[in-house]
């Protein structure tokens, strides 16, 4: 049978061969006319087989089943269970619990990253590059000139905000005293505390008065971008001067100008407590 078939197939072309060449003469030119029938049925067995090839190309093509698994039976009747159980779960519940798990990683590494203290201190004081502040209230624990002739301390918990002001900014501390001897005492509790030694600030910008006017032109003449004061007469009367303030006191004041922030310690304004 499979040789008839081919038989057939080998007259149809030739046929269609004959018919092609009749049909070409009309319009082949004369120098391919002399073709014998064999050579004009290679022609048309070429334009046959190519037109068969082109169409089983364009042929979609048909997906195969996928043979189910055959499962192995085991002799274990806690395997049996474990198949069974494993079995019986939908398949909604795998894939929410896959979709549980990414959506987790994809959190954890989408998780927002707590910045450091060096960029609080910056985006706080807006980029500011001149900062004056005063010392009673705010660095030291003391909070007035008379506690000053007896002893000065440095708060341990604002240096670490201090260091960081001077890496970014030109500081200036400054303060009201009675008498030479507090000076002394407020140069060398700095200097215990190590604010000299990190490198940012030096004994030159810590500048003393004997009055709160000398205090206020000070600022003035220095025109910081920021100043920190514990004193809301001062804040008050600087505020049309400087561009920030920022008011140190348990208490705020009553009216804040727009460019005055009220905090109760200068770690809590940059976030340490």
């Amino acid at each position: 049978m499979v040789e008839s078939s081919k038989e057939e197939l080998l007259q149809l072309i030739k046929r269609f061969g004959a018919y092609l060449s009749v049909k070409m003469s009309n319009f082949v030119p004369i120098s391919l006319r002399n073709l014998d029938s064999r050579s004009a049925g290679a022609i048309a067995g070429l334009a046959l087989a190519v037109a068969f090839t082109w169409r089983l190309l364009r042929s979609p093509s048909v997906p195969q089943r996928r043979q189910p698994k055959r499962h192995t039976p085991t002799t274990s009747t806690s395997s049996a269970g474990t198949q069974s159980n494993v079995a019986s779960m939908p398949s909604g519940a795998c894939s929410s619990s896959e979709d549980l798990r990414a959506q987790n990683v994809v959190d954890e590494f989408f998780q927002p990253v707590k910045p450091t203290l060096g960029q609080v201190v910056r985006q706080k004081l807006s980029e500011g590059r001149k900062v004056t502040c005063r010392l009673l209230g705010v660095i030291l624990e003391e909070n007035t000139p008379e506690e000053l002739q007896k002893q000065a301390r440095v708060r341990s918990s604002v240096l670490e905000v201090l260091f960081e002001i001077t890496k970014f900014c030109d500081l200036y501390l400054m303060e009201r005293v009675l008498d030479d001897e507090s000076e002394q005492k407020v140069l060398a509790a700095l200097e215990n505390a190590g604010v000299f030694s990190s490198g940012g600030l030096v004994k030159d910008k810590v500048l003393f008065c004997s009055t709160e006017t000398g205090r206020t032109s000070f600022v003035r003449q220095l025109e910081p971008d920021w100043h920190i004061d514990s004193s809301a007469e001062i804040v008050t009367q600087l505020a049309r001067f400087i561009k920030y303030q920022l008011h140190v006191s348990p208490t705020k004041l009553e009216r804040s100008p727009g460019n005055v922030f009220s905090s109760s310690s200068l770690e809590q304004f940059f976030g340490l407590v």
